[in-house]
Order: C-alpha cells, then structure tokens, then sequence
C-alpha cells in the first residue's frame, strides 16, 4: 500500500511544495520592504493571509492531482497531469516575475496565462475525476483575485 498510493502521493506534495517554495523565497526577501511600499487597493488583503490561504490552495491541488493520477489508466491523465506542472511552473514564475523582478506589469500578463492554465487543467481533471476539478475550484478563484490586486497594483503604482 505505501509504493501504491503513500509514495505517489508524497511525490506530489514534494513536487508541489517546492513550487510553493520557490515562489516564497522571493516573495519574502519583498514583503517587508518593496511590497510594504507599493500602494494597494483598499481591498487587498493583509500579508499574515496569504500563507495560510496558499498552504491551503497548494495541498487542494495536491489531492487534486494525486486522484487524477489514480486514474492514469485513462488516456488522458498525462495531458491532465503535464497541464498541472506547467500551471505549476507558472505559479513559481508569477513570484519570480512580482517580488523577484518587481515587474508589475510582466507580472499580470504571466498571471493571465496561468489563470487560462489553471482553467484548462480545470477542466482536464474535471473530465477525468470530478472531485478533483472541483478541489481547483478554490485555486482558480484565489487567482483571478490575485490577478485583479496585481493589476490594481500595477495601475496604483
């Protein structure tokens, strides 16, 4: 039962955390410094939220891909599951390009693009496992406001 299912599933946590990871070690060297700078809407929300809300939102998608994985039998998992690392991938890139660079608005088109990815992969894993179109559900959410504050920031500032 561990090599079935405890190992694959661990797997993905890792490889999922790590772009959670990578887009915090760029997000917090900015936090306390260039971000407390930048003017924001008055509908951003306050730094403490966004670690807990992104813990959340990373092991959604987690359990998401591990059940579409379940179902690798399938001929479409491999799309489902190549869609998840790139969307994954661009969510790593969008802190790289905000906090790292500090490039407001390069920031926003990268996010329009990994919000239509997040779509897509959406509705892959939907068509594959219903529950796990359903747990994207909140991610694809959080980043369409995500994209908003990044434009409002961006056009603030």
């Amino acid at each position: 039962m561990f090599k079935n299912y405890i190992l694959p599933f661990l797997i993905f946590l890792f490889i999922t955390f790590l772009a959670a990871f990578i887009g915090s070690f760029f997000t917090a060297k900015s936090i306390p410094n260039w971000y407390q700078l930048l003017n924001k809407p008055a509908f951003a929300p306050p730094n403490w939220l966004f670690a807990p809300a992104w813990t959340l939102l990373y092991l959604l998608m987690t359990i998401a891909a591990f059940l579409v994985w379940q179902k690798r039998k399938k001929a479409k998992v491999n799309r489902a599951l190549i869609l998840y690392f790139i969307q994954l991938t661009l969510n790593a890139l969008w802190s790289v390009i905000f906090f790292g660079f500090q490039n407001l608005g390069l920031a926003f088109l990268e996010i329009v693009i990994l919000w239509l990815f997040i779509l897509w992969t959406f509705f892959n894993f939907y068509k594959i496992r219903k529950t796990a179109g359903f747990l994207f559900l909140p991610y694809l959410c959080w980043v369409t406001f995500a994209a908003i504050l990044n434009l409002s920031v961006w056009l603030l500032n």
